[in-house]
């Protein structure tokens, strides 16, 4: 049968998600694998959330099993507002926080309750292929502004802004961005910030990485900034705690929030009740900023690792960002060069890395640009597969 023609007409230009794709044969054990956008696995707290899942079921099992509300688990909120208070100087009088499942999810809801079909959506050039699929479910149109080594390009986002009276968002990850490593500076910040307020339009400020520095100073959020309302926050505990737990959380002005509940009512009535449990209890009774501190020293060492093993067999016409902290690199090739084609050649190698289109506003477009992941991968792994990607790119280039 044809389906064709009974396919939404939202879902037909959206094509499947290049990494989870590429996780295919990404995943064979004798492929060394930089694809990936994975935490370490020895990061997770195996044995503490074991306890906290034996005590839930022992003496709470019909909270955890029953339904749950729609802005979510209470304690685990309550207990996120004052983290994100103390540590981000978030949460205004006005603010308010809704726990959902996952990141995805946090950009899905805001994007069904902001875009109208035709509505504009301001992104980093590359961004986060995940967010960009889900702009281009809602029929959105999505402009590209490239980023230069502190942020994104302010000059071109107000350009972008006066030309383009659809635009209604602004997507950002300014901390560690995924998948470049960029990280934006306060001016840039700020800049973003101000032209929000003065064109009248949201940024959803993306942060999964933010607590993964292990070097440099740190830079306010933009929401912490944010005085009038522009700003929509979307943090994880999806690289901090457990990915599999799909835990995220949205924090924005009530008068917006109002409405993501019900979109959220519309889509999975309530996020997993047992997994924000869990997270609440890690948060209470266990020392979460010590884990992290394991993963920044973890990370911290991979990536100097990665990098030293870059600066040694890459070609010398090769450039790649040096981030402070998260978990990518952002590696560009000479103009011409196609990563799509050359990610085939290297997986045939055994090898396997995100090419630069999948992070595009034009998917079509062959992009000289791939991106590494150094958090999952051992020592030996790293220096053995960015040496068959130095020999390869030595032959290509």
């Amino acid at each position: 049968m044809d389906f064709q023609n009974l396919i939404s007409d939202k879902m037909l230009g959206v094509k499947a998600s290049a990494i989870r794709e590429i996780f295919k044969v990404a995943g064979k054990p004798d492929v060394i694998s930089f694809a990936g956008g994975l935490p370490a696995p020895e990061s997770f707290p195996v044995a503490d959330i074991k306890t906290i899942c034996n005590d839930i079921l022992d003496n709470e099992p019909i909270t955890a099993l029953q339904y749950g509300i729609s802005e979510g688990y209470v304690p685990l909120k309550e207990l996120v507002l004052n983290r994100m208070k103390e540590k981000e100087d978030i949460g205004r009088e006005n603010d308010d926080i809704i726990i959902v499942s996952g990141s995805q999810q946090g950009c899905d809801l805001t994007a069904k309750v902001l875009l109208n079909e035709g509505d504009g959506v301001i992104c980093e050039e590359p961004s986060f292929i995940g967010c960009l699929n889900t702009f281009r479910t809602y029929n959105a149109k999505l402009y590209g502004v490239p980023m230069n080594e502190d942020g994104m390009d302010l000059a071109v986002l107000e350009e972008t802004l006066k030309k383009n009276q659809n635009i209604k968002l602004i997507y950002t990850i300014p901390t560690f961005q995924n998948p470049s490593g960029i990280t934006s500076s306060l001016a840039v910040r700020k800049g973003m910030l101000e032209l929000a307020q003065k064109y009248n339009v949201m940024i959803l400020e993306d942060n999964p990485y933010g607590e993964l520095r292990f070097s440099g100073e740190k830079i306010p959020t933009i929401k912490s900034m944010d005085t009038t309302g522009h700003v929509i926050y979307l943090g994880s505990f999806s690289k901090v705690f457990s990915p599999g737990l799909r835990l995220a959380y949205l924090i924005m002005d009530k008068g917006i929030m109002e409405k993501i509940v019900v979109g959220k009512q519309a889509t999975d009535v309530h996020t997993n009740v047992f997994s924000q449990m869990i997270a609440a209890r890690y948060l209470k009774d266990y020392n979460i900023d010590e884990s992290i501190e394991t993963s920044r020293k973890l990370y911290k060492h991979r990536c100097h690792l990665m990098l030293s093993c870059m600066d040694t067999y890459f070609p010398k016409n090769v450039s790649y960002t040096r981030p402070d902290g998260g978990i990518f690199i952002w590696v560009t090739l000479p103009e011409g060069v196609d990563t799509g084609k050359l990610m085939l050649e290297a997986v045939e190698r055994k090898v396997a890395f995100v090419p630069g289109n999948a992070f595009m506003t034009d998917l079509d477009k062959p992009s000289h640009c791939f991106r590494l992941n150094y958090s999952t991968m051992s020592d030996e792994k790293i220096e053995k597969g960015i040496k068959i990607l130095g020999d390869l790119l030595k032959e290509r280039l």
